[in-house]
């Protein structure tokens, strides 16, 4: 990732990455980078396109498999979304993380039963709990949802505040919701990046509070 991403500057990184493109157009890398970076700022037929490019170049590539699940989902097509990251945990059967993203779409798609299975299936450690955590939250234990919440908090705190956000919005408490992607802001975490193609969060895409987020944070609001 350049420089200009890690520093939250979206134009930039996009103007960087379209630049590496030019210069090296057969570059499977620099294609993945930019749909990467496209998908951030919510063009998520480009980012698809792109992605698709750069695996054709480099088909067993499991990581570009799995973004071009979650660029698929983010664009409403969530069936082909999970093929594509059960592709990407067929060629990597023990990556950490793979099992996490697919709990997303089963959430995304409704089905909770799915989620919480495959939350289960991903290996212990952060994912796994924040897998247990999103699923439960849509689950029918509210004592579960409540508990593996406030595990995540206690352990995880502020450096997953994007995903205690996710967590909020699946549960419907909008208030928290923002309150947790305030501190995902302040402390520059990564999981701003997936904000516009996050089928959580943006259930509140019509919450002024989504709009003035995504102005503070640079990127495309809702009326743009």
């Amino acid at each position: 990732m350049v420089l200009q991403a890690i520093d939250f500057d979206w134009r930039g990184a996009e103007a960087e990455y379209r630049r590496a493109v030019e210069l090296a157009p057969e570059d499977s890398q620099a294609k993945q980078r930019l749909g990467y970076m496209l998908a951030t700022l919510g063009d998520m037929d480009h980012a698809i396109s792109l992605t698709r490019d750069a695996l054709a170049i480099d088909p067993l590539n499991a990581v570009w498999h799995l973004w071009l699940g979650r660029y698929l989902a983010g664009h409403g097509r969530v069936d082909d979304g999970i093929v594509a990251i059960r592709k990407a945990i067929e060629l990597q059967p023990n990556a950490a993380g793979y099992y996490y993203q697919l709990t997303i779409l089963e959430l995304q798609r409704g089905d909770v039963a799915a989620a919480l299975d495959s939350a289960q299936h991903e290996r212990a450690g952060i994912f796994k709990d924040i897998a247990v955590a999103l699923a439960n939250q849509a689950g029918s234990d509210p004592e579960a949802a409540a508990a593996s919440l406030k595990a995540m908090i206690d352990r995880y705190g502020n450096g997953v505040a994007f995903q205690i956000a996710q967590a909020y919005a699946i549960g419907g408490n909008a208030d928290s919701t923002f309150e947790w992607l305030d501190r995902a802001w302040t402390n520059r975490d990564v999981g701003v990046l997936y904000l516009l193609y996050d089928p959580f969060v943006t259930r509140y895409r019509s919450d002024p509070r989504f709009g003035a987020f995504c102005r503070k944070a640079g990127l495309p609001s809702p009326a743009s």
